[in-house]
């Protein structure tokens, strides 16, 4: 098991492969959701992942303040289906939020959650800050994590 923090430029083909492959595994076939996962992003993020072996299991994309928010945020959360209920992704956001805080000296972080993982954000201190709203036909909401 290994963790991997690169910005776009530093992805290997493999890597970039395995992102995509993992993102639309989840969010398109297995959320039954055709939308553009190729966004024009990704080349401005960072990108965290986990590998156990050649498998890449878990990944998040953070993006600079200014990108897809005013504030940095954390985006394309994915944990393999295989590998749900190991805590990877709990793991992988206290690990995002800690890099965007010391890396970035940022104390304020945006994400744009499903609606129905609310409880899961709300765990690592994410405040619900906007009315529900359809994205892509899945509803939504916009959540802030400030520092303490």
């Amino acid at each position: 098991m290994e963790w991997y923090i690169k910005p776009f430029q530093e992805l290997t083909n493999e890597d970039l492969y395995a992102i995509l492959k993992l993102r639309v595994d989840i969010f398109v076939v297995e959320q039954e959701c055709p939308y553009p996962e190729l966004d024009d992003y990704d080349q401005q993020a960072v990108h965290y992942f986990l590998k156990i072996g050649h498998d890449l299991v878990a990944n998040v994309r953070m993006m600079p303040r200014n990108t897809t928010f005013e504030e940095p945020s954390i985006g394309r959360v994915a944990v393999a289906e295989k590998c749900r209920d190991r805590g990877y992704g709990c793991d992988i956001m206290q690990k995002a939020i800690e890099y965007i805080c010391t890396q970035w000296h940022e104390t304020e972080i945006k994400i744009a959650a499903q609606e129905h993982l609310k409880t899961f954000y709300s765990k690592f201190g994410f405040r619900q800050a906007s009315e529900s709203y359809l994205e892509d036909g899945i509803p939504h909401i916009d959540m802030i994590w400030k520092q303490q």
